[in-house]
Parts: structure tokens; C-alpha cells; sequence
């Protein structure tokens, strides 16, 4: 997805080797080292891989997460510690394309297991304009997915589909504690139909289906609700909008009876706010979830999403 596709310094690497386990315990702001507690110690990309294992998990595991709060996920650079701890993980789960660097370290490590949402569901190619459904741009669950829109955890859906499969990669990594896996598992597949019937009944009837947002994140659940995104930027959130683009959207919002722009909490407003102010437009936030901080929504990823579906029926004049 990022399109800057950075690797691991080769500095980084070399590193790694005179870390030794002494220090794997320092990986991320949560210090308590799971080895010898007997948790299955997981370490997640980025915050809507750490709340899967977190609610699957439960008490049998040990999570920490390789982007803090408030930090971009999409310019994450490793570090040599944070490689270390992958190598030394009983578990890693990522998502293959959204991070580079997490991606090189999770394929030249040793970690036992490895779980990859991006295999987990389907994932479709997409631009700027998102909006109908268009099934022949689908990957299968496994083939690659290099290209495609990663932002799968936005579409309960899916979300819920990769839900299942890290349910079942726990229970085959810790036979032990299967049945208290697939307990949690089914608990957050039922919470994420219950979120997904609330999305379909909220933007069942709007005055308009077309929204803007500054970064393409959104169009898993553009086109899951039947709505239409417009982007300012594409997969990348820190593309600059070519004149062109800002006009077309200019002309777009007044022919759709588009009233919003929106923009993100992890990343600058400035542009949102230059479109809105020339277009007459309001602005808001639309949350990706990449991250939970103090200016979030919401304190976990169903408070948010929650919070996303009031903003869209405002924005949108749901009946």
C-alpha cells in the first residue's frame, strides 16, 4: 500500500544480532514481558491487529503492539530492538503491504507463527473514487495481495472474517486454550454483525451517497453501505492533490449535495480545511482506526466506528 515502500536498513539488521534477548522486554511502551508467565507472547503491527489479539486472546496472551498511539502506522521504520522482539515472539500478527519495514522483519525472522490478515479475507484494488461494488477486482483469501487496498478492518465484515481466521491460528498456536479462543472469537464475530446491522440500517436512507475524506481509507465500507468516496489523496495519506483533483471535487460536491470534508486525527487538517473553506463546505473527522489517542472518538474500535457512522449520517442528511 505504501507506495514509498521502505526496507530495513542494513545498519538496523546488523544490530539486531548485538541486542541479545536481554533486552526484548524494551520493545514498546508496555514493559511487562510475557516469557515465562505462561501468555503466549504476540506482537501486532498496529492497533487493529492488537485489539484482534487482545479480544481473542484474552488472558492467554501477552500483546504488544510495533506502533504506538499517535504514531502514523504507514511511515512506521523498525527498529532494531522491535526486530528482536519479532524474532523472539511465539507470534506475529501484521498486515502484509500496510507496513514495509514490518513486513521485511516478519519475513527474515524465525517467529513460529505467522499471521497475515491480508490472507485472512478478500482485498480489492483501489483509487481515488471509490463506490459500487466490483467483485472481479477481488484477491482470494491467501493469493497475493500486493497493490490492493489494505484498510480491510474498516468493513466489519471483513473485519470479522479476519477475526475468524486469527481465532484459529491462536487455537492451533496454543491447543491448550483452544476452547477459551473460539469462545472469544465468536463473541467479537457477533459484536462486528451487530456493528455491520447498525451501519446498513443508519445509512439505509441518506440525502446523498457521496462523501470526502483526505485519505482513500474508506472504501471497503463505502461500498459495503452502498455510498461513494471521493479522496483527496489515494492510499497514500501524504500525496499531495494535484489542482486538477481539488477542482473536480469542487464541482463534484455541489452536483451530489455533498455538505462534508473529512479528515483524520493522525494526520494534517490543512488540506480538509483549504477544500471546505473554498468549496463552502464543513469539515469533520472520519476515523481510520489506525490508531486509538486522547483526541479519538472513542476508546476502543466499536466506540469509534460507532462515532464514524454518526458522522456519515450528519454528513450525509440520513432520514
Amino acid at each position: 500500500m505504501n507506495i514509498r515502500g521502505r526496507l530495513i536498513p542494513v545498519a538496523a539488521l546488523t544490530a539486531v544480532a548485538a541486542l541479545g534477548v536481554g533486552t526484548l522486554s524494551g520493545c514498546s511502551g508496555n514493559d511487562a514481558a510475557a516469557a515465562g508467565d505462561g501468555r503466549l507472547d504476540v506482537i501486532a503491527s498496529f492497533y487493529p491487529m492488537s485489539f484482534l489479539a487482545e479480544r481473542i486472546g484474552g488472558a492467554h496472551v501477552h500483546v504488544t503492539s510495533l506502533t504506538t498511539p499517535g504514531q502514523e502506522p504507514h511511515d512506521l521504520e523498525i527498529s532494531p530492538r522491535q526486530i528482536a522482539a519479532i524474532d523472539d515472539a511465539d507470534a506475529v500478527l501484521y498486515l502484509r503491504n500496510l507496513q514495509p519495514s514490518v513486513d521485511d522483519a516478519v519475513a527474515q525472522s524465525s517467529v513460529r507463527t505467522k499471521i497475515d490478515a491480508a490472507a485472512l479475507t478478500t482485498l480489492e484494488a483501489h483509487g481515488n473514487e471509490v463506490g459500487g461494488h466490483a467483485a472481479a477486482h477481488d484477491t482470494r483469501p491467501g493469493e497475493e495481495s500486493a497493490g490492493r487496498d489494505p484498510h480491510l478492518w474498516l468493513d466489519p465484515v471483513r473485519y470479522a472474517q479476519v477475526a475468524q481466521g486469527v481465532g484459529k491460528a491462536l487455537e492451533k498456536a496454543d491447543p491448550r486454550h483452544a476452547a477459551d479462543y473460539e469462545k472469544n472469537t465468536a463473541a467479537l464475530v457477533k459484536q462486528l454483525k451487530d456493528l455491520d446491522q447498525r451501519f446498513r440500517a443508519g445509512l439505509a436512507h441518506t440525502r446523498s451517497k457521496v462523501f470526502i475524506t483526505t485519505h482513500a481509507a474508506f472504501g471497503y465500507l463505502a461500498e459495503r453501505y452502498g455510498l461513494t468516496e471521493e479522496a483527496v489523496n489515494g492510499l497514500d495519506p501524504d500525496s499531495e492533490p494535484s489542482a486538477a483533483r481539488v477542482r473536480d471535487l469542487e464541482r463534484m460536491a455541489k452536483a451530489d449535495h455533498v455538505s462534508t470534508v473529512f479528515y483524520e486525527t493522525l494526520v494534517s487538517d490543512k488540506t480538509a480545511k483549504t477544500i471546505a473553506h473554498d468549496a463552502n463546505l464543513r469539515t469533520d473527522v472520519l476515523d481510520p482506526l489506525e490508531g486509538i489517542t486522547a483526541k479519538s472518538r472513542g476508546t476502543d474500535y466499536f466506540s469509534v466506528q460507532n462515532a464514524n457512522l454518526k458522522a456519515l449520517q450528519q454528513a450525509l442528511g440520513a432520514e
